[in-house]
């Protein structure tokens, strides 16, 4: 087990708006990756940031206020990074998370 856990709810603190946005960097080397993930870390809009490999270097959960905050945040926060060549919005509609992870027991 690590650290804590804390259920906020979205929609008391005026960001009821979630979306998984999708990110894909040109030149993909370490240096702009580290940079990339610094930067996004520090928006208080992103819950978390997910370092990917596929199609998408990055997947970044993030919660505003309406759809003008999210339209904002994607245009003119990361869509101005020289770095950014493709930028995939999918807003939540629900969001369910699991409060206890159990360990899976191989098959015998």
């Amino acid at each position: 087990m690590r650290g804590h856990h804390v259920d906020v709810d979205l929609k008391k603190i005026g960001r009821p708006v979630q979306a998984m946005v999708a990110v894909r960097l040109r030149p993909p080397d370490r240096a702009v990756i580290e940079s990339f993930r610094a930067f996004v870390a520090g928006l208080p809009e992103v819950l978390s940031v997910f370092v990917m490999s596929g199609s998408d270097d990055f997947l970044l959960h993030i919660a505003v206020a309406d759809n003008d905050h999210l339209s904002g945040f994607v245009l003119d926060r990361l869509t101005q990074r020289k770095e950014i060549v493709d930028v995939r919005t999918s807003v939540i509609f629900n969001h369910f998370r699991r409060t206890v992870v159990t360990p899976v027991v191989p098959d015998e």
